[in-house]
């Protein structure tokens, strides 16, 4: 292959096939670049070249959004039908109509592509860190700022963020299952490979969207973005996100109106034609009423409703991935979390070295800890870049300012991994004897131990019960070794043990009492001792359903431990793969399953959950795996989402329910007056202006108040709920009509263009003031009121609805002047039918909480189980009623909303 450098061409187009074959020194050489990596001057050139690191840009574009406006079937057919009636001479009706069309389509549009801004800002304010060399300095930059040259520096639990081909590598193992499909990991190394290999045997290379599953390495950046191999792939195949629970519940709505909207609208076009009235009439009519029936700008509320979610909870620091996640996080009634942050301060903090052995002074044995960490040091320096907590914290530690990095020689090192728990380094000080140190969790390296002290248990112990994390440091001697592997770590010496602290947080008592108040169970699951985890709670007043360990978590089976897991409170010393079969087994005995976490040792976790949660300054993996994502770690956050997502589905029903109920009513009373009447009871048009002026003002329910009660457990979609609600108020709807279509021709004696006005006002009029008596199930206005928006945009329809069969328009829509009797009629009217309605509310209300409860099959949810409240009761919706259960929290046993049948 051509050598790309040399002959001019961008640097991102060396292809990862011959950089592999290549020597490191050469792929340098082609790249540019050097073994200290890019100068910034370099690299900005190239960014502006190549363009952003990134296989998509999450940019808002318009014209998809009116593509998808533009694309609904009967809007299609409704404007062809429309042009054909306007080829044959019914131009004004057609107008109306093409007009009407416009409208609805620019409200539409107007939503949802204010929705797509919103994602558009929340993806830009989600941000992966690479830790590169720039100007010969180890800096973290954002990966989209990565280009074909830059020298990157990768650890366990990195997400690759280019095409890298390898510089240097230590025990690195790479997960390439996203890319290759295998399911192991693969073992890379930097020696060439030799002749032409498949993308699996490029062992010399890592590629974009893999795991480092072990190991760290140093590698130079070779391809980016779209050039990279994952980054074609993801072109070529587009990109289709899994629908959501909430997605499935509004196809599942859809399909339902599709099919009471078919039944009708083929039952009135044949009795139309069978009355032998014209057929373009009669289709025009026909495909209005399916129009009319359907709440056309259901997905501009959804979205409306989303976008708004977003962005107040992006002001409480709360951050969805994709819009749909925020209703899943208000379904979330089981959550499961590490402790460090969200129960405690997150700030950890080294509070003393205690010497297991005469002889050991603190200072040395904070020397073997500082020794024992990944941090680089050389020539007097010291980088600790990407950190762990812990490490972090002896680094931070006053005590360190005395350590001299030119002292010590690291000759080689085994970094830490989720299964060993632990770190081994080889090191030599001014040139002696090689020793090997390893510091990790107490267990982990007593079992490594010879001739542990007798006292140390206690030790231990001691500093368990009084909440201090704790991590051992032993050593032996290792002269003549210049490489260690882990089938090293034996016969060692215990040397001490380094304590930290991590206090509770403040608030988090608060936090809990927010989230148990929701009717969410919270969870621990750590990697740090058993004791630890119940001493925090213990000073947060909480008194736990009982403790698993990941040794007792393996000794069970999945029947057992699904059992024990619905009881348990606290899950200490697990694995990444126990964390992932708890939740998994949480979520089929019925639970709606939040995972937190922010580690390597979270990600399996995070996909496995219903909802996974993690934070701003959790690793690239965590990030990537989780669906919400938190710019502070706090459970109190967290709980205002929980909210958020759960006033967000409220008012996504309010809409459907009043929609389903009142468009069923009109229609069906338009279905029957057009077989009964020698007239249309309304013409196209105006069935048309009346749903849109209708929906237009049902545009003010996203920003609707949501009575408490219905925060406090969450709702989901029920179909066969929505089906009777449908068919005990649209009746309602169509007996008033009925009463209106009597008034008009009896009492007032209407020619076509009065009694299509006089209904047109009572159908807007009726139609839309039933938010009020729909929206909540208190008293309205007494006891519930409504935001000022809604008000003023429903009262602002019905004045307009008023308006035009009055107004200079009414002849061009077809309208005749009323009768003032009639409006006194109506006012009257109205208030009996919202009498009626209310009473017919409190019925329907009370006749579904005396049913068991029914959900659409999606996946397999809740079973009855314990979790700490302390409420006495919580409110029931139709579509999730809860039980009780017991708890017991501070001592004493309260009644309390145990998690609800699904």
């Amino acid at each position: 292959m051509p050598d790309s450098h040399v002959q001019g061409q961008l640097p991102g187009q060396m292809s990862m096939a011959h950089a592999a074959q290549l020597p490191v020194e050469q792929v340098l050489d082609q790249l540019g670049s050097g073994s200290t990596g890019l100068d910034s001057g370099e690299a900005a050139k190239r960014l502006a070249e190549l363009g952003p690191n990134a296989v998509r840009t999450h940019q808002a574009s318009g014209w998809s959004v009116l593509g998808r406006q533009l694309g609904s079937p009967i809007l299609i057919l409704l404007a062809i039908t429309a042009g054909l009636s306007l080829f044959l001479g019914d131009a004004t009706n057609s107008i109306v109509i093409g007009v009407i069309l416009l409208v609805s389509v620019g409200l539409g549009f107007t939503n949802e592509f204010r929705a797509e801004r919103a994602a558009e800002a929340l993806h830009s304010r989600v941000t992966h860190l690479a830790a590169v060399l720039r100007d010969g300095t180890l800096d973290e930059v954002g990966v989209t700022a990565l280009v074909p040259g830059d020298v990157v520096h990768l650890a366990i639990g990195a997400i690759v963020p280019a095409d890298i081909r390898l510089l240097t590598a230590k025990d690195l193992l790479c997960d390439e299952s996203i890319l290759t499909g295998e399911s192991l990991p693969v073992s890379k190394d930097p020696a060439p490979v030799r002749g032409t290999a498949a993308l699996a045997d490029l062992t010399s290379c890592l590629f974009m969207g893999t795991v480092v599953q072990s190991g760290s390495c140093t590698g130079v950046v070779v391809a980016t973005g779209g050039r990279a191999e994952f980054g074609r792939i993801a072109l070529g195949l587009g990109e289709r996100q899994p629908q959501t629970e909430f997605q499935l519940g509004l196809k599942r709505f859809s399909f339902l109106l599709l099919q009471v909207a078919i039944v009708l609208t083929t039952l009135i076009f044949i009795a139309n034609l069978l009355l032998q009235r014209p057929v373009i009439e009669s289709l025009l009519f026909s495909l209005a009423i399916a129009v009319g029936i359907t709440p056309q700008l259901l997905p501009a509320v959804v979205s409306t409703s989303l976008a708004t979610g977003t962005r107040q909870l992006a002001k409480r620091k709360v951050l969805v991935k994709r819009l749909v996640c925020i209703e899943d996080l208000g379904d979330m009634d089981v959550l499961v979390t590490d402790k460090t942050g969200t129960l405690t301060e997150g700030r950890i903090s080294f509070t003393a070295a205690l010497p297991a052995k005469d002889g050991v002074s603190p200072a040395a044995l904070f020397t073997l800890g500082l020794l024992a960490t990944e941090a680089e040091y050389a020539e007097a320096k010291v980088s600790t870049v990407g950190l762990n907590p812990l490490d972090a914290a002896l680094w931070a530690s006053a005590d360190a300012a005395g350590f001299q990095p030119d002292r010590y020689e690291r000759l080689d090192v085994i970094d830490f991994d989720h299964l060993r728990r632990r770190t081994s380094v080889l090191v030599s000080e001014e040139g002696g004897a090689a020793r090997l140190v390893t510091k990790g969790s107490p267990e982990d390296v007593l079992a490594l131990c010879v001739d542990t002290p007798a006292g140390v248990q206690a030790m231990l112990d001691e500093q368990f019960n009084a909440g201090s994390r704790v991590v051992a440091v032993a050593s032996r001697p290792a002269e003549g070794m210049t490489a260690i592997q882990a089938s090293d770590e034996k016969d060692l010496v215990l040397e001490g043990l380094l304590v930290f602290l991590d206090r509770p947080k403040a608030n988090a008592r608060a936090s809990l009492d927010q989230l148990e108040t929701l009717g969410i169970t919270v969870k621990i699951a750590t990697g740090d001792n058993a004791k630890v985890a119940e001493k925090v709670c213990d000073e947060l007043g909480v008194l736990s359903g009982g403790t698993l360990t990941g040794a007792e978590v393996e000794a069970l089976s999945d029947a057992e431990l699904a059992a024990a897991a619905r009881e348990a409170s606290i899950f200490a010393r697990v694995s990444p793969e126990q964390k992932a079969r708890i939740i998994r087994l949480l979520r089929q005995s019925g639970g709606s399953v939040g995972f937190m976490g922010d580690g390597v040792n979270d990600a399996l976790a995070l996909h496995a959950a219903d909802i996974g949660i993690s934070v701003d300054s959790a690793t690239d993996v965590a990030k990537d795996a989780a669906d919400v994502v938190l710019l502070d770690k706090d459970l109190g956050v967290l709980a205002e989402g929980v909210m958020e997502g759960r006033r967000i589905f409220a008012n996504t029903i309010k809409y459907v329910l009043m929609g389903t109920s009142s468009n069923f009513g009109n229609m069906f009373s338009a279905a029957t007056a057009s077989v009964v009447l020698s007239f249309l009871p309304m013409l196209p048009g105006q069935i048309l202006l009346n749903n849109l002026l209708y929906d237009t003002g049902q545009l003010a329910i996203p920003g609707d108040r949501v009575d408490k009660e219905q925060l406090l457990a969450p709702s989901h979609w029920n179909i066969g709920f929505i089906r009777r609600f449908m068919f005990l108020f649209g009746p309602i709807s169509s007996l008033f009509d009925f009463a209106t279509f009597a008034l008009m021709l009896f009492a007032f004696h209407a020619v076509p263009g009065e009694f299509r006005a006089g209904w047109f006002i009572e159908s807007i009029a009726t139609q839309t003031l039933i938010i009020f008596a729909i929206r909540t199930r208190r008293v309205p206005f007494l006891r519930s009121r409504p935001s000022a928006g809604l008000l003023g945009a429903s009262l602002g329809v019905v004045a307009l609805g008023v308006f035009l069969p009055l107004s200079p328009l009414a002849g061009v829509l077809g309208f005749d002047p009323l009768p003032t009797p009639f409006f006194l009629a109506l006012l009257g009217m109205t208030v009996v039918y919202l009498v009626m309605v209310e009473f017919a509310k409190r019925w329907f209300f009370a006749r579904t909480a005396q049913q068991p409860p029914v959900r659409p099959a999606v996946i397999p949810r809740r079973q009855p189980t314990h979790h700490i409240s302390r409420r006495a009761a919580r409110f029931s919706t139709p579509v999730a009623r809860p039980l009780r259960g017991q708890l017991v929290r501070g001592g004493r046993k309260r009644k309390t909303r145990s998690v609800r049948a699904r």
